[in-house]
């Protein structure tokens, strides 16, 4: 049965040094740092790559993200792996759990988080499964 987490979140992105190993455009590289309120109560790090033009309504990133903290009172941690693209204005957005990167008390987490943006108020819907304990 899948349980589902509610709730806002604040984020800063601070640029890195950009990579260029395409040998084309310049990846963008930016440290992700966010603070998670509401049925998951932790602190989230990680890094993001991405390339295109989101002025001109086309881009993608990717991203990788350290959660630690206390989802519905069970602390612990696990991996969110993101992609989204941006395609004439239009955005689709995935953030699933990273198989085997729960720890603690979030061993076994499996789900997919919903993010959504509105006018610079982030809010995510996290819905997601753990095994039972014995």
């Amino acid at each position: 049965m899948a349980n589902r987490a509610t709730g806002k979140f604040e984020v800063a992105t601070t640029p890195l040094p950009q990579d260029k190993a395409t040998g084309g455009p310049a990846v963008g590289r930016y440290a992700l740092d966010k603070h998670y309120h509401g049925d998951l109560e932790a602190t989230g790090k990680g890094e993001m790559l991405g390339a295109g033009d989101p002025s001109k309504g086309s881009a993608g990133y990717v991203a990788i993200e350290f959660v630690s903290g206390a989802l519905h009172g069970r602390t612990g941690s696990f991996a969110l792996q993101h992609s989204g693209v941006m395609d004439q204005g239009k955005f689709q957005l995935t953030v699933t759990t990273v198989p085997g990167s729960g720890a603690a008390d979030l061993a076994g987490i499996a789900g997919t988080m919903t993010i959504t943006n509105a006018a610079g108020n982030h809010t995510y819907d996290f819905e997601y499964t753990l095994p039972m304990s014995v």
